[in-house]
């Protein structure tokens, strides 16, 4: 790979460095080329998007061109933007993300609107979220809701890790991490809300994923390696001992038939008052049940 700035002692500029970029991305296949270089730069320089063009005169020095080439080549080798830059942001809020934890998804924004909604009227609301990996539910649901009261759990103690570091990041004090396997162990309860993101792509489709999913992210936070089902029938199991009369799961589906088949689960197990939620993008993926 051939950066602009090796070719010679010429000062390049954002804007050379932007039309570099894309070009490059282009001819690698990516679909967003010129978006994957906004967002490398923007990074690199501490710039908003806008300031990559307000201040595209702006030359860059030889270290942050040297900074720039090692992640470009990190990125063409399908390895997600986040995880190059070590940060990402979710709710309007920061968060370090490593190959330890999924990375935040906008999709998931929506499960803690519905989540919030729900414990919105209640004062000290306590609140189970599992699977914590970044922290990223817990965190916008604990720096939204002040007074809430918050038990995050996750199998992996790196990802525990993780999220007691980004809960420092906001400054947050009201989330407590614990390492536990739900599928095995039950915390004392009763909560008012159980929300989670749990694992759901069955095994079989995990190979169908993008690269940047399959290659890099935590498998364990993305299959349960079965059906992608086996963390609904355990909530469905265990939620009507685990939340209090008149409390809630708010739950992400997956696509296509994932969220019906959710659903059967907790009707099967006598849950009657179950509601699929759409995304922004119009996809059903907030299973809401009230106990």
């Amino acid at each position: 790979m051939a950066l602009p700035a090796e070719k010679g002692n010429q000062i390049w500029r954002v804007i050379d460095i932007l039309n570099w970029g894309e070009d490059y991305f282009k001819s690698k296949g990516f679909e967003s080329p010129k978006q994957e270089i906004e967002w490398l730069l923007c990074d690199l320089l501490n710039y908003k998007r806008i300031d990559l063009y307000v201040q595209f005169e702006q030359p860059i020095h030889r270290p942050q061109l040297k900074q720039l080439k090692e992640w470009i080549k990190r990125r063409i080798g399908r390895e997600p933007l986040q995880y190059i830059t070590g940060k990402t942001e979710f709710y309007g809020y920061k968060f370090i993300v490593t190959p330890d934890v999924l990375i935040p998804r906008s999709e998931t924004e929506r499960v803690v609107d519905v989540a919030l909604h729900k414990i919105g009227n209640i004062k000290n609301p306590k609140v189970l979220d599992v699977g914590s990996g970044s922290g990223c539910i817990a965190i916008a649901i604990g720096a939204e809701k002040k007074d809430a009261l918050i038990l995050s759990v996750d199998v992996s103690e790196g990802a525990i890790r993780k999220a007691k570091k980004n809960a420092v990041l906001n400054e947050l004090s009201n989330i407590e991490f614990q390492v536990m396997d739900i599928l095995k162990d039950i915390p004392d309860g009763p909560f008012d809300l159980l929300v989670s993101n749990p694992p759901y792509i069955p095994e079989k489709e995990m190979r169908e994923t993008m690269p940047e999913v399959h290659q890099y992210e935590p498998k364990i936070a993305l299959t349960d390696e079965r059906d992608g089902l086996t963390f609904y029938r355990r909530f469905a199991k265990i939620g009507k001992s685990l939340i209090k009369p008149g409390g809630s799961m708010v739950l992400e589906v997956g696509l296509g038939e994932h969220p019906s088949k959710a659903v059967d689960i907790f009707q099967s197990a006598g849950y009657t008052q179950l509601e699929l939620i759409p995304d922004y993008n119009s996809d059903e993926r907030v299973l809401k049940i009230q106990i």
